[in-house]
């Protein structure tokens, strides 16, 4: 948010606050003529009291005192008009309006304190965001990204889904990933895998060497520091992609992580995952046991990245999210629309109620230097699957 946005959204604040004002004071000047009016018993004065409570809840502790001393005033006034000032009812009733007074004001500033604490919290949580996470970029290489990230618990702005990009070895590798547990406990692990990606990620010839790099970063994380209670417990899932610049194909290894959504002319197919390795941290790989997959990707196709809390989210009736039935009504949508019809559906879906992070990851082809790919499946036991452009795989 800009300097200017800023000064404008508290301008807008001040200008509210003082157009609702004139409801406590109209209320009490109401209630000062009626009451003076009134039969003799016939008593208004402890209505008074909702000034300067309804002055709390849009105001802060300086107004609401100000209120506050009005209705004592008030109450003042009425006792003199109606028969003298020292009668015992009057005074019991300007001593109970001060109290009261005093009470939504201490309440006030204690909000307002609450509320500057949550304020830094959560600046401290965006800026941790961005550190950890940086904002993916809208395009590199021949490759539009959009993403969207959703934490389960309140106030938080990050958790235990992550996602990366890079540019490395003529083309575009990207990163989703998602550790175990969900909001602030999962940060150390996820901030592990992020690091570890982003030095890997230009260095690895290969995705597969790439993913070896991850396991072996995990490995030491969790030797490091998982606690006696939690052994064998810790592990992330992951998926890695490579998009390269010369050829309209996309590679895919994964690490016990859902397999991504490809949209091709017009339909949602799903990208295979046959024998995925098992999640990070699980146990050691062995020599050529981590599978690289290929497939088509041509200009316009979009590959969907997401992470089990947007399939797992539930409705009121248990249901979970179709992810794919869904973006199959969006077939035609760039990128970052795509990512804003799915994070409001999946809000609509769960009543805004998420059980664990959610994480997204939309990118398309823009362009590619040769032409039509007919791709195949390369598996590292050397195992070739021929699949046909746009036929469904699963």
């Amino acid at each position: 948010m800009s300097d200017r946005q800023g000064g404008a959204g508290l301008r807008q604040s001040w200008q509210s606050s003082q157009m609702l004002l004139v409801l406590p004071l109209a209320l009490i000047a109401a209630i000062t003529v009626v009451d003076t009016q009134a039969a003799e018993d016939i008593h208004l004065g402890p209505a008074l009291v909702i000034a300067p409570a309804l002055t709390a809840s849009f105001a802060g502790p300086r107004t609401t005192g100000a209120v506050g001393a009005l209705t004592v005033a008030a109450q003042t006034v009425m006792g003199t008009v109606r028969g003298g000032l020292p009668t015992a009812n009057n005074i019991v009733q300007i001593i109970t309006l001060s109290v009261l007074s005093v009470l939504v004001v201490l309440y006030c500033a204690i909000r307002d304190r609450k509320r500057a604490q949550l304020a830094r919290i959560r600046s401290v949580a965006e800026a941790a965001q961005r550190v950890l996470m940086w904002p993916l970029p809208d395009q590199l290489g021949f490759v539009r990204i959009a993403s969207l990230y959703l934490a389960a618990e309140d106030e938080a702005q990050i958790g235990g889904d992550l996602y990366a990009a890079t540019r490395a070895f003529d083309g575009v590798r990207v990163l989703i990933g998602d550790v175990r547990g969900k909001g602030l406990p999962a940060v150390g692990e996820a901030a592990t895998l992020l690091g570890a990606f982003r030095e890997a990620a230009p260095r690895s010839p290969a995705l597969t060497d790439l993913a070896e790099a991850l396991e072996q970063s995990v490995q030491r994380h969790t030797a490091d520091f998982e606690p006696p209670e939690e052994a064998g417990e810790r592990f992330a899932t992951a998926l890695l992609v490579e998009i390269p610049d010369g050829r309209p194909i996309v590679r895919l290894a994964s690490c016990g992580h859902p397999p991504p959504l490809l949209v091709s002319q017009g339909r949602t197919l799903t990208v295979p995952a046959l024998h995925p390795s098992p999640p990070l941290g699980v146990q050691p790989t062995r020599p050529g046991e981590r599978v690289l997959y290929e497939a088509p990707f041509e200009p316009g196709d979009t590959l969907l990245l997401y992470t089990d809390g947007v399939i797992e989210a539930r409705d009121a009736g248990g249901r979970f999210y179709p992810l794919a039935e869904r973006i199959a009504r969006w077939t035609d949508a760039p990128p970052d629309t795509l990512v804003q019809r799915v994070r409001r559906d999946l809000v609509a879906h769960t009543g805004g109620l998420l059980n664990d992070d959610a994480a997204l990851v939309a990118l398309q082809r823009t362009s590619a230097e040769h032409g039509r790919h007919h791709g195949r499946i390369i598996a590292t036991d050397a195992l070739r699957l021929s699949i046909r452009p746009g036929s469904p795989t699963g």
